[in-house]
């Protein structure tokens, strides 16, 4: 969870090819795998960094443990590459100490772009902006960083 110094939270739009009829609902937070024996901290700023360009910031608080989610059936074999059923994730608060000029999702950052617009959102929203096979998951983050986060 990236928190920018109002309290809000990035959040892009994802490309992805399998949405169909789930198109209002493809804004998500930046997530990614963790590379064999990869710490996750590392892994958190390195996913960061590849989807937004993003390096001005500090980790200040990390969930207790792994959230995760199931696909639903339909998706099964589409969705995340088609080789798993759903993800389990660690979830870190980032505070973005940059300018928002920072951020950059384009291809020119040298990685593949996974985003084709972004904003800036209140936790409120968070949920309602996922699928929702996600929101239990975004209902988790939210609780568990709302400290640090509008």
């Amino acid at each position: 969870m990236l928190i920018n110094r109002d309290g809000l939270v990035w959040v892009g739009r994802r490309l992805p090819k399998w949405v169909g009829d789930r198109s209002g609902y493809i804004w998500q937070m930046p997530q990614g795998g963790i590379a064999g024996g990869e710490p996750a901290r590392t892994a958190a700023l390195r996913e960061l960094e590849e989807e937004t360009a993003v390096r001005s910031v500090e980790i200040i608080a990390e969930a207790p443990g792994w959230l995760s989610y199931d696909l639903p059936t339909e998706l099964l074999g589409v969705a995340l590459k088609g080789r798993y059923r759903g993800q389990r994730q660690k979830w870190f608060a980032m505070r973005f100490l940059g300018e928002d000029r920072e951020i950059d999702i384009s291809r020119r950052n040298g990685h593949k772009a996974e985003f084709d617009a972004w904003r800036w959102a209140r936790t409120t929203e968070l949920a309602d902006l996922i699928m929702p096979f996600k929101r239990q998951v975004y209902r988790d983050v939210v609780s568990i960083f709302a400290r640090y986060a509008a």
